[in-house]
């Protein structure tokens, strides 16, 4: 079975038990956890004006496809009650498909990698916790250096 790792995000409600209800529900539908990271409390990203978000990755085994794990992501989202209207807006619960093994699926309904993972600090700190040597398949680096370079200071375009 492949190896998946998904990254969750709860900002309305009881954001701790929104995440772990995810998680359960994962678990049902034939999403099995092998490691959880610390749940960080985080920024948002994007639009900034909303509550703080609580987030973590996951490591997973599946026999579900990459189409049938997103159908099986989007309907926990519904069913904790995620309403899509604005984009990055508050929900109580977010699933993301980060990578799924070491594919490259770029479909209309489906993009793996995750292609703004490497942007996102609390994508890549809880990946790098649960497997730091994990390899993006795209840039070919370890999710380790993604964060590294992320965090490392960006020259002003004056001092180039």
């Amino acid at each position: 079975m492949p190896v998946v790792y998904l990254s969750l995000g709860s900002n309305m409600g009881e954001r701790g038990a929104n995440i772990t209800a995810a998680i359960k529900k994962l678990g049902e539908n034939g999403v099995a956890v092998l490691k959880s990271s610390t749940v960080i409390e985080t920024a948002p990203y994007g639009r900034t004006n909303q509550p703080a978000f609580l987030n973590c990755a996951l490591k997973c085994e599946t026999a579900l496809s990459p189409g049938e794990l997103l159908d099986a992501t989007l309907n926990i989202e519904r069913e904790l009650g995620r309403l899509r209207t604005v984009r990055w807006g508050p929900r109580p619960i977010d699933i993301d498909i980060v990578f799924y093994g070491n594919e490259i699926i770029r479909t209309s309904a489906l993009a793996v990698p995750h292609p703004d993972a490497h942007n996102r600090d609390f994508v890549l700190e809880p990946l790098c916790e649960i497997d730091s040597g994990l390899t993006h398949p795209v840039f070919g680096v370890s999710v380790r250096e993604l964060l590294t370079r992320l965090r490392s200071p960006k020259p002003h375009p004056q001092d180039r």
